[in-house]
């Protein structure tokens, strides 16, 4: 028991710790690029062409290989930092971005339902955080909101497109391609270099492919809903539902509320 409750005590302070360093690109990005050397998740380069990222459980999955299974050609993202310095980075630098947004109860209750050490008081400052430090650069960006995302990414395409000048394809919402999303998704628990690189951009369709049936006989079902919504995830949000509730959050809730309609209200003007 205490064992535990030391780990959880030490898993707050480092996400408390992140949510604040993560604002400032001087300081995250250089411990990013040492964290994660690649190839997913890709940190902002100069051979980046698109940064896909947002608070976290926004769908950045889902786009991330949305936009890659729409091209021709594989597209250097940046992508999956879930930090706003990479935003910044690419606001700053003039690097098309599109940033991710889910409104703050989705968003939170499945952040949580899988990292358990983090509270809803912890999760609703983050969130507000991450958002607020990016409205000082919100022209510079695109901005897609979950339901969009994952129900008609195509458009959201074609204002990243309208907004930038590229020339990216649209992905094209059909059971078949939905279903394709879903099946990399599934499968990124194997930790596939391969898999990963397609996201980043550094690795073609057909190499993909090439490697997709030796995915599937190494990955367990249980690995394989790590990072698609699940019934059991479900059920744990379930039951989270009765702390975000609680009377005490209501300043807190308000404030992610309030955050989250300032920071989509222009792109819906």
């Amino acid at each position: 028991m205490v064992a535990r409750s030391s780990v959880s005590l030490a898993s707050r302070a480092r996400h408390r710790l992140r949510t604040r360093v993560a604002e400032y690109p001087s300081l995250y990005l250089p411990f990013a690029r040492r964290k994660y050397p690649g190839p997913s998740p890709e940190v902002i380069s100069p051979d980046t062409e698109l940064v896909i990222d947002g608070y976290t459980r926004s769908a950045t999955t889902f786009a991330v290989y949305a936009l890659q299974l729409s091209q021709e050609r594989p597209v250097r993202l940046a992508h999956h930092l879930h930090a706003p310095a990479q935003l910044i980075e690419a606001a700053r630098r003039g690097v098309p971005a599109l940033v991710l947004i889910r409104e703050p109860r989705g968003a939170i209750l499945s952040q949580l339902a899988r990292e358990p050490w983090v509270t809803v008081s912890g999760a609703l400052i983050a969130y507000s955080r991450f958002y607020t430090c990016l409205l000082p650069y919100r022209d510079r960006f695109v901005v897609g909101e979950f339901e969009q995302v994952t129900r008609d990414f195509g458009a959201v395409i074609r204002r990243v497109n309208a907004r930038f000048g590229t020339s990216f394809a649209e992905f094209v919402h059909t059971e078949a391609s939905e279903r394709e999303c879903f099946e990399l998704a599934r499968l990124r628990g194997t930790l596939s270099t391969t898999l990963l690189g397609f996201e980043s951009g550094l690795v073609g369709r057909a190499e993909l492919g090439d490697a997709l049936a030796v995915l599937r006989a190494l990955t367990s079902l249980e690995d394989r809903e790590a990072w698609v919504p699940s019934a059991n995830r479900e059920d744990a949000k379930t039951l989270l539902v009765r702390q975000w509730t609680r009377p005490s959050l209501a300043a807190l809730r308000t404030r992610a509320a309030t955050v989250y309609e300032n920071f989509v209200g222009k792109e819906r003007g």
